[in-house]
């Protein structure tokens, strides 16, 4: 009898597309029914063929079990590689077993079909034991971290036996009395309070570093020490800036406006400076940071400059008796958190609409890309602005945790991740806090076949390749019709190829590295993924560790065509130089799988009608579009996402919303008419 392998190796696409039949066979017929000859009659192929690479029924279980707990093991790698504490890893372990993946109907019958075969087949049984194994080894390694010695066993066995309980009491109810997002959160939650009910490791309530040590990802060498903000520093710091509010909300807005005009003028005066350091900070190429990063804030800091003196209420008519007004105020102390792929620009975005507005702002850049937002605080006081109304702290996440929670702080606005989003919104809740949150995004990019081939290839490079893929609007997944599929991929392999990879300080680089080498593992580890479910690979995938190359953080442009969407390479957000194009046939087809996704930041649509541009983009489920181009994002417009990419909005005048409250006065014109 054949052996087979874990899952058949190589290209073999039969034998992975027998495995897919097998899973669906055992969704839909359960165990007993799915047998060889039934598989074979489902994928249109001889039982012999079944048998040449599954040898028996058990072979094809066996192939088809160690298919899904593969998929299970590379999310939970690629969950844990997010990680960036002990609590995390426990929720990463949480998250991936407990995922919408692991509870959709498919695989909640496939798995439940397997857990009542495992006692009675010594095949399957070894598979559970290795998944048991793993997920213990886990959650012990995290909480090492977190109790003592002798709780972690305990500990986490019973985390284990929760995950799996919590799993099968959904799977058994059809996920009726819970879902994926409200199962993780509830079990995440009664980790946090066992956790907490226990006494810790000696030593695991050491503080974070003192210093932050921001790495050039060219060269993996340290550019600077910065010291972290204590929490005695951040009350001070808030003190001040509370005090320093008044005074700027005191000053007529065109005087408001001044400051922040003339806060443009300087950074475009030291553009070429600025952008030097954001590129060796961050890594992407100069030729990107000259000519985007530091205009791009100037621009949104002129723009608000502008509207500073128009922000007003609104006069309501109450008749003879009475008239009314409303008056917009700013909020007092607003905390920003940043994100270390446009580290200056974001502090720009936050800053600007809640400066025009009156507030004080309390700004956290990522503790990889420190540099320019402290810079940024130099400029603002350079250019006139009070002391203490502009001011940034350094830090992890912690001191993000404690900006959210600080009593004198009024509102939160985060770039960020989705599981931070929601940890940032959670914490703020307590206080009732106002937030915006900019997240993640999966956006659909959608060519149609009357599209210019070339102009929708731009955009889709655009949409992937810049700044080495690190941004959040990013088209990752791009949908082409297939009358044009074949041209499309010729052409945008070939452009492709082409592109410059090296050092991000040299002008012709088009391709500089990710931000660390955390983020480079990731990123590597979803096209791995992507690799061993068969997706095809296109173009790149490699680290380029060639030269100089080999102590950056280099991985190259990487395009993959996926047969359907499925994939985690198509569900999953990398933040990386990786593509995924996919076919479609018709409009309502791919508006339907455009949508079809928890994120709903931005979309894109290519093609020459502009009649059906307009009629499809009306039904895609984005908060930023674009017709026939993609990424541009002047300040004028307003930017966010919907559904789990986030809640409000940036830019434009919409930001003013989020920076002010309303305040009703009724100005009566005659006597009271009391009845008493």
């Amino acid at each position: 009898m054949r052996q087979t392998a874990a899952i058949p190796a190589g290209d073999d696409k039969r034998s992975r597309q027998l495995i897919e039949v097998t899973i669906d066979s055992l969704a839909e017929v359960g165990f007993v029914g799915t047998t060889l000859a039934q598989v074979a009659g489902r994928a249109g192929v001889s039982p012999g063929l079944v048998a040449h690479y599954f040898g028996d029924k058990d072979g094809l279980l066996e192939a088809a079990f160690r298919s899904l707990a593969a998929r299970l093991g590379d999310n939970m790698l690629v969950r844990l590689a997010q990680a960036g504490d002990a609590r995390a890893r426990l929720q990463a372990v949480i998250d991936a077993n407990l995922g919408p993946q692991e509870v959709e109907d498919r695989t909640s019958k496939v798995w439940l079909a397997f857990w009542g075969q495992v006692l009675h087949m010594p095949r399957l049984l070894r598979i559970q034991r290795v998944y048991q194994r793993r997920m213990l080894s886990n959650l012990r390694h995290a909480l090492r971290q977190l109790l003592p010695a002798d709780e972690v066993p305990r500990v986490a066995a019973m985390i284990a036996a929760m995950i799996d309980g919590v799993w099968l009491r959904g799977a058994l109810s059809g996920w009726t009395e819970t879902d994926s997002e409200t199962a993780r959160a509830m079990l995440g939650s009664f980790v946090d309070n066992h956790i907490g009910s226990l006494p810790p490791r000696p030593g695991a309530q050491r503080a974070r570093p003192a210093t932050l040590s921001p790495v050039n990802p060219a060269t993996g060498e340290t550019l600077a020490s910065i010291a972290v903000t204590t929490p005695e520093t951040l009350d001070a710091k808030v003190a001040r800036a509370k005090a320093a509010q008044v005074e700027w909300a005191a000053l007529m807005p065109v005087e408001r406006g001044r400051v922040l005009r003339r806060a443009a003028d300087i950074l475009r005066a030291r553009n070429g400076e600025l952008a030097r350091l954001e590129t060796q900070n961050t890594g992407k190429p100069i030729q990107e940071t000259e000519a985007v990063d530091v205009l791009s804030g100037a621009d949104c800091l002129e723009y608000f400059a502008g509207v500073a003196a128009t922000i007003a209420g609104q006069h309501l008519d109450l008749g003879a008796g009475a008239f009314g007004f409303t008056r917009r105020e700013p909020l007092g102390v607003v905390a920003g958190v940043g994100a270390w792929n446009y580290p200056l620009q974001i502090a720009c975005w936050k800053a600007a609409p809640a400066l025009a507005c009156g507030n004080a702002m309390i700004f956290k850049p990522a503790e990889q890309t420190p540099l320019t937002a402290a810079a940024l605080e130099d400029v603002f006081r350079e250019a006139g602005l009070p002391d203490g109304v502009f001011q940034v702290v350094q830090g992890y996440g912690d001191l993000g945790r404690a900006m959210v929670e600080h009593r004198d702080i009024a509102k939160v606005s985060l770039t960020g991740s989705v599981p931070t989003g929601r940890a940032v919104m959670a914490a703020a809740a307590k206080g009732l806090k106002a937030v915006t949150l900019e997240l993640g995004g999966k956006s659909p990019l959608i060519v149609f076949a009357d599209a210019d081939v070339d102009n929708a290839v731009s955009g889709a490079m655009l949409a992937n390749f810049y700044s080495s893929g690190q941004v959040c609007s990013n088209g990752t997944r791009v949908f082409v019709q297939r009358p044009i599929l074949a041209r499309f991929l010729e052409a945008l392999t070939a452009r492709t190829a082409r592109l410059r990879i090296g050092d991000p300080l040299d002008p012709a680089t088009q391709i500089g590295p990710l931000v660390s080498e955390a983020q480079m593992d990731l990123v590597l580890g979803h096209i791995g993924r992507a690799r061993r479910e068969g997706v095809r690979l296109v173009a790149g995938g490699r680290r380029l560790t060639e030269g100089a190359l080999g102590r950056g953080y280099f991985v190259e442009p990487t395009i993959f065509e996926a047969s359907d969407d499925g994939a985690a390479i198509v569900r999953d957000e990398v933040f990386g130089p990786v593509m995924t194009v996919l076919g479609f046939d018709d409009e309502a087809e791919v508006v339907a799988r455009a949508n079809d996704t928890e994120f709903g930041l931005a979309a894109g649509v290519f093609t020459q009608d502009l009649t059906r541009a307009h009629r499809v983009i009306a039904k895609l489920d984005a908060g930023t579009c674009w017709v026939n181009q993609y990424n541009i994002t002047p300040v004028e417009m307003p930017f966010g996402g919907v559904k789990a990419s986030g809640i409000g909005r940036e830019n434009g005048l919409a930001a003013i919303e989020h920076y002010t409250r309303i305040k009703s006065v009724y100005v009566a014109m005659t006597g009271i008419d009391c009845p008493y």
